[in-house]
């Protein structure tokens, strides 16, 4: 019986991603205190609809991704996985309606007027709150000083802070600080996530807190280019 390319090459995508998981799972369990508490996150900004099929046959129930279009393509066109969908992207006020109605959880707020728009909009929705450390106003986040400020007001408006979010700096030491002040924080505002870090730097985030690690090149290999839907 002859295989079909199509099928050797799920045969081999599959192979691929479930290698690189068992890397990833090494990596963690060597800087975790807690392996089993550290959720793997399958980013899949780029990637399409074969990935995310490989990523749960392979056993990770969590996908997160950047673009509110490509996050309402993919959950559709995977409705029939049990999945959990994050978004992971900068909310623009025009697209928080869809984003909420295609992510479980909204992991990137980081303004009191996004809180108030998505309460109105879906009562006891699940967000994470975003740190930033770079003090860049192009950057998406909220400094670590309004942080408690930010929490308050979503319980407040009865929505279900999950955790915090951040993206480090590159530099190590910066990161460090990054890990470190986002799990701090985390701990002082009683949220119970604490999703940080990615492909690089995973070490390091797991070493000072992380409960959740975000991870597309480093599960699925390079990206191919944006906007491929396959």
């Amino acid at each position: 019986m002859t295989t079909s390319p199509a099928s050797s090459a799920r045969h081999e995508l599959e192979a691929r991603v479930r290698a690189n998981l068992t890397v990833l799972r090494a990596r963690i369990a060597e800087h975790s205190a807690d392996p089993s508490a550290v959720r793997v996150v399958a980013v899949t900004k780029t990637f399409g609809a074969a990935e995310i099929e490989v990523a749960a046959s392979v056993g990770l129930t969590t996908v997160g991704e950047n673009y509110v279009d490509e996050l309402c393509e993919k959950r559709e066109a995977t409705s029939d996985l049990a999945l959990t969908w994050h978004y992971l992207g900068a909310l623009q006020s025009n697209k928080i309606a869809r984003a909420l109605r295609c992510a479980d959880v909204l992991c990137a707020v980081a303004r009191a007027k996004e809180l108030e728009k998505i309460s109105s909009l879906k009562p006891g929705a699940t967000i994470d709150v975003q740190v930033d450390f770079t003090g860049e106003g192009r950057r998406n986040g909220a400094a670590p000083s309004e942080i408690g400020a930010l929490v308050r007001h979503a319980r407040v408006l009865g929505l279900d802070v999950r955790g915090l979010m951040v993206v480090a700096p590159k530099d190590p030491n910066a990161a460090s600080t990054a890990f470190s002040t986002t799990a701090s924080l985390a701990e002082a505002f009683g949220v119970r996530e604490r999703s940080m870090g990615m492909s690089e730097d995973l070490e390091l985030a797991c070493e000072l807190g992380s409960t959740e690690v975000r991870i597309g090149r480093a599960l699925f290999g390079p990206r191919p280019p944006a906007g491929r839907l396959a």
